[in-house]
């Protein structure tokens, strides 16, 4: 017994002082797979193969007719919003509040639509755009200045605001005669709903055949190149990495993390803006409040960025993935198909990125018998040799 005590006691846990490129590329993957594998576990627990289930999302997601197209209309949302959580979470500022975020960019965007309508349709959606940007951002602003300045837990406070952008939003259309509600008609002011936006904020579409892509999806694209760019290129992304390796450390080398703090959750909630922008462009034409709720995009947006490891680049295909899991599991949910798998399968997709993400950081070592004795046999420093010559020997 004593002899299993001492072999517990040996082993640890240390962090990577270098973590090779492989291993950042291999954890990820290796995730996915054990993520399908648990998944289909669980489908085969309740007498579906998960052979045919998965050949069945993966038609339903790609070849089937209009299927790519649906998967790149649901990725365009869980693009902005992984990136939004990408950019907080590699400096360890644990911005959860990107689903707020977007609602605030959507009510931004939906209110400069609707009073900008007679504006051309280039200004119109750039004018869009910069509102979505700016709601977004000064949204995330509150809790990183809370968290810089005051100490406050930015996780608590960023899921709070989520409910209170949630109610702003629902006081506008169903509580309140503002100017986001239509009070047009007798059935608008007994049934309330939101103003449609002229035809001029309709964002740009590209077609390829019967494929179409969201103008979105495109913008949040180049969105996720700067990103990179700026976190790898730059003195800006050099102190975040610095800051989110080893805050102490940044501190001691004059880096302000406080301005860093707050910087980085406006950049956060500037891209969860811009997804909020997206859907009322590209998608609902109208601040629909129920609808954007019920999606959750921002929570996805957490497992998408988590998959991606916080790199904005690898942002792109883990959107497209979570994506492509959602639209086939709505096209399929029926007698056959388990209405559940969806949630089921990004729950199992984050907990198994997130054990992967501390292999990836943290390896097991074991400590060998003899090193304490070795290390306590070590002469005193006094007696260490220098130039050949000990430091006793000097003094003398």
């Amino acid at each position: 017994m004593s002899s299993r005590v001492s072999a517990l006691r040996s082993v640890r846990i240390e962090r990577r002082l270098d973590i090779p490129r492989w291993l950042a590329w291999v954890v990820p993957v290796a995730s996915l797979v054990l993520a399908l594998i648990i998944a289909g576990v669980v489908l085969a627990a309740t007498g579906h193969n998960p052979v045919s289930a998965y050949r069945q999302m993966f038609q339903a997601a790609v070849t089937a007719k209009g299927g790519l197209t649906a998967t790149f209309v649901y990725s365009t949302p869980m693009l902005f919003t992984g990136l939004a959580a990408a950019i907080a979470f590699r400096m360890r500022t644990w911005n959860i509040g990107g689903e707020g975020q977007l609602y605030m960019g959507a009510v931004a965007a939906s209110g400069a639509g609707l009073a900008l309508a007679s504006w051309p349709r280039p200004l119109l959606v750039l004018a869009m755009m910069v509102a979505g940007v700016a709601g977004g951002a000064l949204w995330a602003v509150i809790p990183g200045i809370l968290r810089a300045y005051f100490r406050t837990n930015e996780i608590l406070v960023s899921l709070m605001l989520n409910y209170v952008a949630g109610y702003f939003m629902y006081y506008l259309i169903y509580d309140s005669t503002s100017y986001w509600r239509d009070l047009s008609t007798p059935s608008a002011r007994v049934f309330p709903t939101g103003k449609n936006l002229a035809a001029a904020a309709n964002w740009p579409v590209f077609t390829a055949g019967s494929f179409v892509l969201p103008f979105g999806f495109v913008v949040g694209a180049v969105l996720a190149i700067g990103l990179w760019f700026l976190v790898r290129s730059t003195r800006y992304g050099f102190e975040m990495r610095v800051i989110g390796d080893a805050r102490a450390a940044a501190e001691y080398a004059g880096i302000r993390t406080k301005r860093k703090i707050v910087s980085v959750m406006a950049v956060s909630g500037l891209a969860a803006g811009l997804g909020g922008a997206s859907q009322i462009g590209d998608f609902g034409h109208v601040l629909d409040p129920r609808g954007l709720q019920q999606a959750g995009y921002g929570y996805t947006g957490i497992v998408v960025g988590a998959l991606a490891l916080y790199n904005p680049l690898a942002v792109i295909i883990s959107s497209l993935f979570i994506g492509a899991l959602s639209n086939s599991g709505n096209a399929l949910q029926g007698p056959s198909f388990p209405a559940g798998l969806v949630g089921t399968m990004q729950g199992i997709i984050l907990f198994c990125v997130l054990g992967g993400e501390i292999l990836t950081r943290y390896r097991v070592t074991r400590r060998l018998p003899g090193a304490t004795t070795h290390l306590a046999a070590r002469p005193p420093a006094s007696e260490v040799p220098r130039d050949g010559v000990s430091a006793t020997e000097v003094a003398r």
